[in-house]
């Protein structure tokens, strides 16, 4: 069985002053700090949440 890929994503601009829906996007990814880099599986669920903020994060695959 192969392990699931991990992208790293790190939040690049901040959520503040975004709409509710980005924000919320960008807590259940796990970015609350500005330059915080979080490793998330390569999902369709995850990248659906990753094309919502694309503007404020930078993506990696690792």
């Amino acid at each position: 069985m192969e392990s699931q890929k991990t992208i790293a994503v790190t939040l690049r601009r901040s959520g503040i002053g975004r709409p509710r829906k980005q924000r919320d996007t960008l807590r259940s990814l796990g970015l609350t700090r500005l330059n915080k880099t979080v490793l998330v599986h390569d999902t369709p669920e995850i990248r659906g949440m990753l094309t919502r903020v694309l503007h404020l994060i930078e993506v990696k695959r690792v």
